[in-house]
């Protein structure tokens, strides 16, 4: 009897589950999905409440084993691995029974901006991304723990432990605190190269590393509470969870050279992966762990599904689909718009986290399908940036494969096509997070991964791209004017 694999795909917005054949094949049919808020806040508060988070993957958890049972051709197959894929950056405060003392603080909190530019003040931002291949920004772990202990002095001091929240979650599923290299290198604490926390910046943010969870790439099992619910999980090997930016390489086949993983949800992100034991990233590009002997190179903007919910929601724009048939009928910027997407705190390449979202050269003409497509175009200018980066870098253009919510729409994906100026391979699997978890505790386990067919690509059309060319001109102008002259006519009398 062929076992079954099961992965967890912890992400900002929701949360999945899902059962995976013995060659990496998922069973579409056990797939759960289930979303959560994001408590946010008018000073850039991102948080989510940790009940909720739990809540949302056991009743997944339930809703996909339920299904099984129910399959007589799955009916009694031992799940013999589980891997999870997690949202990264984000950190929670436990006490010494484990449970929490705060909400999980996102990558998307920016309300430490200040502190992160503080921390640039002493720290040489070079010679900290050198060593731990992550910006001194709002998005990493040493500005979140700064301001909160600024904020929150007495709660900070009764932090017994402060984790990710993929540590979090296996500890109330198996009551082991442990962490994946992966995740500790997305922390901006951890040293990818020495496979060791940072003690400059530990030391700067009053944590001691007994207060981290240990880094063990090694599995555990499920608590006893679970496993009497779930028995067909009681002997599963539980790796611990990894960040979706490696899980989403994983699942979408580019984990070899020459293959570059594109993801646009919720937020979007450009990654290739590389093997090595010096792992290191140009400027304004990460460098997180895979593993011991792998290493992820690429960026992510702040600003892609989230923006496009902003615009449906206060655009007051219409149905999402018959939004994109009508941008399908409309395939270069003809709007004459040019946007800055920076509603939240943005990132790569240019970490310009103190500029706020812009829009140039709105007339009455303008409609609210020209700022619908201008704001998407935008957020995938940012994605290209990214792109011209890492080709600059390695180069050579790598093989693009993109997954993600944009699957949904072939007009979107011809869209990034022509601003990337790249053929734009769509994933078979569209969920390449959840795909990846199971990739990932697959390649524990000594099995087999089936690759995954092969599509046709998009290709740019060139005159088209050469149009987004300039708008991406425009839009880096549009920046460094900002950047230059913002500060001095806000505080101007």
């Amino acid at each position: 009897m062929q076992p079954l694999i099961l992965a967890i795909d912890v992400g900002t917005s929701s949360c999945r589950t899902a059962l995976f054949s013995g060659t990496g094949a998922r069973l579409v049919e056990t797939t759960a999905q289930q979303s959560y808020p994001l408590l946010t806040t008018s000073d850039d508060g991102a948080e989510l409440e940790p009940s909720l988070l739990l809540r949302a993957v056991v009743e997944c958890l339930g809703r996909t084993m339920s299904h099984a049972r129910g399959d007589k051709t799955l009916r009694g197959r031992p799940v013999l691995a589980g891997g999870m894929s997690c949202f990264w950056h984000s950190l929670v405060g436990l006490d010494g029974k484990g449970a929490p003392l705060t909400n999980v603080i996102t990558w998307a909190d920016a309300r430490c901006r200040g502190d992160a530019a503080e921390l640039r003040e002493v720290f040489s931002e070079k010679a900290v991304h050198q060593r731990t291949g992550c910006m001194l920004r709002s998005s990493f772990w040493p500005a979140k723990l700064v301001w909160f202990k600024k904020r929150h002095p007495h709660v900070f001091k009764r932090v017994k432990h402060w984790v990710s929240p993929a540590e979090w979650l296996q500890s109330e599923l198996s009551g082991v605190l442990r962490n994946s290299t992966a995740m500790a290198s997305g922390t901006g604490l951890f040293n990818p190269t020495k496979l060791d926390w940072d003690a400059a910046l530990l030391a700067h943010c009053e944590v001691d590393v007994e207060q981290l969870a240990p880094v063990q790439d090694v599995p555990f099992n499920i608590n006893a509470r679970l496993a009497s619910e779930f028995p067909e999980l009681s002997r599963m090997e539980f790796l611990p969870g990894i960040g979706d930016g490696v899980a989403s390489n994983l699942g979408s086949g580019c984990s070899q050279p020459g293959y570059a993983a594109i993801n646009v949800g919720t937020s979007a992100a450009l990654r290739i992966m590389q093997a090595g034991k010096k792992a290191k990233a140009p400027t304004g590009l990460f460098c997180y762990r895979a593993d011991s002997t792998r290493y992820l190179v690429g960026g992510a903007v702040s600003n892609a599904g989230n923006l496009r919910a902003w615009c449906v929601k206060e655009l007051n724009a219409g149905d999402p689909l018959a939004l994109e048939e009508a941008l399908a009928h409309r395939p270069a910027p003809d709007h004459g718009l040019t946007v800055l997407p920076f509603w939240t705190a943005e990132r790569a390449p240019t970490w310009n986290e103190e500029l706020r979202g812009s829009i140039l050269g709105i007339t009455q003409a303008t409609t609210g399908l020209d700022l619908f497509q201008a704001i998407t175009e935008a957020t995938y200018q940012r994605i290209a940036q990214i792109a011209d980066v890492l080709v600059a870098h390695t180069g050579k253009a790598p093989k693009f494969l993109v997954s993600g919510g944009i699957q949904r729409s072939e007009a979107a994906l011809q869209r990034l096509a022509d601003i990337l100026n790249h053929p734009l391979y769509p994933n078979p699997e569209p969920e390449a997070s959840i795909r990846g978890a199971a990739v990932f505790a697959m390649e524990r386990m000594g099995m087999p991964v089936e690759a995954l067919s092969e599509t046709a690509p998009l290709h740019p059309r060139r005159e088209i791209a050469e149009r987004y060319r300039e708008a991406r001109l425009a839009q880096t102008k549009l920046e460094h004017m900002l950047k230059k002259h913002l500060p001095s006519v806000l505080t101007a009398d």
